[in-house]
């Protein structure tokens, strides 16, 4: 239909990722072939187009497939019957042709080409339309219950329209459904975001008590379960779902069907009595078992009821399609999470991985990556101890977010240290570089590497900051003391030009007394779509100077998000406080066992007692790091760290794991449930709190302020 919608779909053959597939298994009418259709052969059909070809043309209830930007109709015998005389004929035809007498009447074309426009799926009850004539030539009125669901090929994109016209008002809502979970699966990235899809979807649609989802995992197979009843709110949603371990020759149904590809279906009995691990399992008397098999995964989905369930052929035909939806899903996020884990690893190989500990300069650094976080970027930080008692630091942007950029951010690195351990000053540091990628610029046969670098160092004796910049943003420098409001200022240091350019670079050297910190940061942190650069550097200001405390993780953190809106490029902070006097550190390495977080209060007691810290901040600090330990421990499923480190004015308290498969992110703490009910701890008692990706998970960290009048004893204001 010319003029009725402006999306084209790629033709079937050259859909992205399309493979050589069976033949649908029920064909076109006697006398007509695929090839004669928009559809083409079914050789190079999409997978989730199949899908959808297949459910619709052994489909019991009337049903119709409306393809691509003429929307042609492709039917079952049902909806055969329903248009009477028109077909066969009527098949492959545009239906806006087929359905001539009606098409333009409201509430039907343009219902149809609104889905397909809009991805939004449609329900209409009870309507009433002359879809076909009597044999006198009159209209014939017929009734029905009208359903209308978006297609999406493996791509995510729109290919055409799902109709449905039954009575059974259950079985129309769970083909609607059909189509949901095909949009709601397109936006999954990782196999945590297809797992809560999958479990959400398959309870509310066919009203299943219990429902698994698995894929292998090198030796064994991971699964996870969701069970009608269980209180799930939006805290649980964002966590990491609960997997378990299955062994590689487990009896369990989903294990057997993911392993030999077979469906099985069980009507009365006990289907998991031999691979129970509760109740829950042996209470399931009827279980669909489908394999969910691509080229690259081997996995399974198991749909389960309490009571005894006979599965029509309607039924097992929705699940096989739905499997065949969900399959594809969790490829692609296998492959994002392969491509992203990689991508990561590389880039974070490449940042030092432990910053100096020194006594009185507290270092902590944040860095988060851009775009879709499946590219490797260029942003680079560092922070280095010279022999002389100095501490080098530098912060800087290499343009693009692939290896490539990656690649020089690296070589910028190695060389920024080696030319600092020659002559740390930063005007030859920054010539040097400058040379660097001057050279590599002309190997390359390339003038777009395009490097900036900020610079400097830190003379904790003489209370000073030297620094310098090639077209870098200039570093924040934030004063105050304990308990009283903080201010925030720009270092005035000349931009220069990025290196490569043969620039002119200029030092500057600023007091950098006691109680100040220094915040380098990338043009990430301020940079905003339709938001002047002006507002990005003030608002990022006024976040620093509002801190409660200069403790440098706490303002890496409250950097990242000081300015309204996302940002498509990498965020990369580091800042460095001149403390007052040296702190206190300790650390325990907590094993992945039943016992650790008692291990932790007892040990974390202890020492925070031992250093005189106020029991109202010993009781509340233990309290809150015993609820993160056992989140760490319970999602990430490995090890994790406990660190504590003391200065007069504050706590800061960190946990790590190595991992975490999803970012624990700040929520409204009120609606937390149980299993997140650390982060609530935290939000309530705690002064400030975070969390930072590390190399091969993540780590949550929590401040609390130490009550003036209390000091802590050993300290000079103790």
């Amino acid at each position: 239909m010319p003029g009725t919608v402006g999306r084209v779909p790629a033709p079937p053959s050259t859909v992205a990722g399309a493979l050589p597939i069976p033949h649908p298994t029920v064909g076109p009418p006697a006398g007509r072939r695929w090839a004669e259709t928009p559809l083409g052969p079914p050789q190079h059909w999409d997978p989730a187009l199949r899908a959808v070809v297949d459910l619709v043309l052994s489909a019991p209830v009337p049903m119709a497939l409306a393809y691509g930007n003429q929307l042609a109709l492709i039917y079952n015998d049902g909806f055969g019957e329903v248009i009477g005389p028109k077909h066969p004929e009527a098949f492959g035809r545009p239906a806006a042709e087929v359905f001539s007498e009606v098409w333009p009447v409201p509430g039907v074309g343009d219902v149809v080409e609104r889905v397909y426009r809009t991805g939004e799926p449609f329900l209409e009850r009870e309507t009433s339309l002359p879809l076909v004539r009597d044999e006198s030539g009159l209209p014939e009125q017929s009734v029905f219950a009208r359903g209308y669901s978006p297609v999406r090929d493996s791509t995510g994109t729109v290919v055409g329209v799902l109709t449905v016209a039954a009575e059974a008002t259950q079985v129309t809502q769970r083909l609607q459904n059909l189509g949901e979970l095909a949009s709601a699966l397109s936006r999954t990235l990782t196999l945590d975001d297809v797992a809560r899809v999958t479990l959400r979807n398959a309870i509310s649609t066919f009203g299943a008590d219990q429902v698994e989802f698995g894929v292998d995992d090198g030796t064994g197979w991971r699964l996870v379960r969701r069970v009608r009843g269980e209180v799930l709110d939006e805290a649980d949603e964002r966590l990491p779902p609960l997997w378990r371990r299955h062994d590689a020759d487990s009896p369990a149904p989903l294990v057997v069907a993911a392993d030999t590809g077979t469906p099985s279906f069980a009507s009365d009995g006990q289907p998991l009595l031999h691979s129970a691990v509760d109740r829950h399992d042996e209470k399931i008397r009827a279980l669909a078992a489908l394999p969910l098999g691509t080229p690259n995964l081997r996995g399974g989905l198991t749909v389960g009821y309490r009571q005894p369930h006979f599965w029509p052929p309607a039924e097992r035909a929705l699940l096989t399609a739905s499997a065949e939806l969900v399959a594809q899903a969790a490829e692609r996020a296998r492959r994002f999470e392969t491509q992203h884990g990689t991508a990561q690893l590389l880039q974070r190989s490449m940042l030092p991985e432990h910053l100096p500990d020194l006594p009185l300069l507290r270092i902590a650094a944040r860095y988060d990556a851009g775009v879709d976080g499946n590219a490797a970027g260029g942003d680079f930080y560092d922070a280095f101890a010279l022999p002389d008692g100095r501490l080098a630091v530098v912060l800087g942007d290499v343009a693009g977010h692939d290896v490539q950029a990656a690649a020089l951010m690296g070589q910028v690195r190695a060389a920024l240290r080696a030319l600092a351990l020659s002559d740390p000053a930063p005007v030859p540091v920054l010539a040097g570089l400058d040379r660097l990628v001057a050279s590599l610029s002309a190997e390359a046969h390339s003038d777009e590497l395009f490097v900036t670098v900020v610079y400097g160092l830190i003379e904790p004796d003489s209370e000073r900051l030297t620094i310098a910049s090639a077209g870098h943003p200039p570093p924040l420098v934030r004063r105050g003391s304990p308990g009283q409001p903080g201010t925030a200022r720009y270092v005035e240091v000349p931009p220069g030009v990025p290196l490569g350019l043969h620039g002119r670079r200029t030092a500057v050297t600023v007091e950098f007394p006691p109680g100040d910190t220094l915040l380098l940061f990338s043009d990430g942190v301020v940079e905003r779509r339709q938001r002047s650069l002006t507002d990005g550097f003030e608002a990022l200001a006024a976040t620093v100077a509002g801190a409660a405390t200069g403790d440098p993780r706490t303002l890496c953190a409250l950097a990242t998000g000081a300015v309204p809106g996302s940002t498509e490029d990498d965020v990369a902070v580091l800042a460095v406080e001149h403390a007052s006097t040296p702190s206190r550190s300790a650390s325990m390495e907590v094993p992945a066992e039943p016992t650790a977080p008692g291990r932790v209060r007892h040990w974390m007691t202890g020492q925070l007692t031992l250093w005189g810290v106020p029991e109202q901040v010993v009781g509340s600090a233990v309290l809150c790091t015993s609820e993160l330990t056992t989140n760490a421990l319970l999602h990430a499923g490995t090890a994790a760290r406990v660190e504590i480190d003391l200065s007069p004015e504050r706590l800061l308290v960190s946990v790590a794991d190595s991992g975490t498969r999803g970012a624990v992110t700040r929520a409204r703490t009120e609606k937390l449930s149980s299993r997140g009910r650390g982060l609530g701890l935290i939000e309530q008692l705690s002064d400030a709190w975070g969390t930072d990706p590390t190399v091969r998970g993540s780590t949550v960290w929590f401040e609390m302020m130490i009550p003036p009048s209390a000091g802590v004893p050993g300290h000079p204001e103790g």
